[in-house]
């Protein structure tokens, strides 16, 4: 018999967690973004869910890009960090591929290239992020070449919000982007997932939902995905493959991390840091047992953990259903719990999700 680890993917659930982006979006379409395999969720298998329901893709990876056209999707693909290098417009152009233009060089490159159709084009300007994107000089002068470009079809302004899920929010970035923006009569994008569902202000003409499609909440610790009418696309689950009684001062797992303090029961579960789960959740890191929702205990090993058992019913025992994240009703864990309890994101969680793993998807 095979490990009994496996995660589920709910394919309706995305489309769900889109119809919540389409319901603040309003008028704008909207850009999916899958990039990294789709956060880890599949590319392809998430873009044909969301083909008739979305308005384009958002990814940075050309591979990417080369597979959602081989399959067949002729929808508007926004590269989000644009070219690499300047022998790649040829394919831009092949894969009528949107870029987003973020550097002197790559303006230069494009129009140089000499292409043969016109290309949709994002220009991104830097708000504060500091990371990719225009200074004011930077983006009056890509402006003009662009004019002048026979190869451009249209310009989109774009930004990147640093703090849309965070107290201090998007004002200063937002009205830094309106003074560079200069009132040009250009379509806009700004808004990721936080920015959409906390700031309708930035909705603009195109929205770039991502981490809200696959269930999870941007700003876990304002609003829940629970509140935010999410649905958890992924469910990794396993089982239990050994159940253990421990006295007082027994140690659990490497380096004796926890010591029992009173007798409990304990459980043993077919997952690991291999399989992606977080190695540094300490214990206390809630998950689900057969419909109850409890605890880690000690470190995480490589292809196991150990759970709680203590006060459950005693007929849990080898076999039982467990929950590391996702699943519905009484077996509900929060990727965003388990994130915080760890001390990352549930972002890293479904990036991570180990090859090893076998998944099984639902419409």
């Amino acid at each position: 018999m095979s490990r009994p680890i496996r995660a589920r993917l709910d394919w309706s659930a995305l489309r769900h967690n889109l119809s919540i982006a389409r319901r603040h979006a309003g008028a704008a379409r909207i850009w999916s973004v899958v990039k990294a395999d789709a956060y880890g969720h599949g590319l392809l298998e998430a873009a044909e869910a969301l083909a008739d329901v979305t308005d384009g893709f958002a990814l940075i990876e050309l591979e990417g890009a080369m597979a959602l056209r081989d399959a067949g999707l002729r929808h508007p693909l926004l590269m989000l960090e644009g070219p690499y290098r300047g022998d790649e417009w040829p394919l831009y152009a092949e894969l009528e591929l949107t870029p987003v233009l973020h550097a002197a060089w790559q303006v230069e490159a494009l129009v140089a290239a000499r292409l043969p159709v016109r290309l949709p084009v994002c220009v991104k300007l830097d708000t504060g992020m500091r990371r990719l994107g225009f200074d004011a000089e930077g983006f009056a002068v890509a402006l003009d070449s662009l004019a002048a470009a026979d190869c451009v079809e249209s310009v989109t302004l774009m930004t990147h919000f640093a703090d849309a899920d965070e107290e201090r929010g998007i004002a200063a970035q937002f009205a830094r982007f309106r003074e560079m923006a200069g009132g040009r009569p250009l379509p806009v994008t700004l808004a990721n997932s936080a920015a959409l569902l906390r700031f309708p202000e930035s909705v603009g003409d195109w929205v770039r939902p991502g981490i809200m499609l696959y269930g999870a909440s941007p700003f876990p610790a304002m609003k829940s995905a629970v509140e935010l009418e999410l649905m958890p696309v992924m469910t990794l689950e396993s089982e239990l493959i050994a159940v253990r009684r421990l006295a007082p001062g027994d140690e659990v797992g490497y380096g004796g991390a926890f010591v029992a303090a009173d007798a409990m029961r304990i459980g043993v579960v077919a997952c690991g840091y291999a399989d992606g789960y977080p190695r540094h959740a300490p214990t206390g890191t809630p998950v689900n047992v057969a419909g109850h929702r409890t605890r880690t205990l000690g470190r995480v090993s490589m292809d196991k953990l150990c759970v709680d058992l203590t006060g459950l019913p005693e007929e849990i025992d080898i076999g039982a259903a467990v929950t590391l994240w996702g699943g519905s009703g009484a077996h509900h864990v929060a990727a965003d719990d388990v994130a915080s309890a760890a001390g990352t994101v549930a972002y890293e969680l479904f990036c991570a999700l180990a090859a090893r793993v076998p998944v099984e998807g639902a419409d």
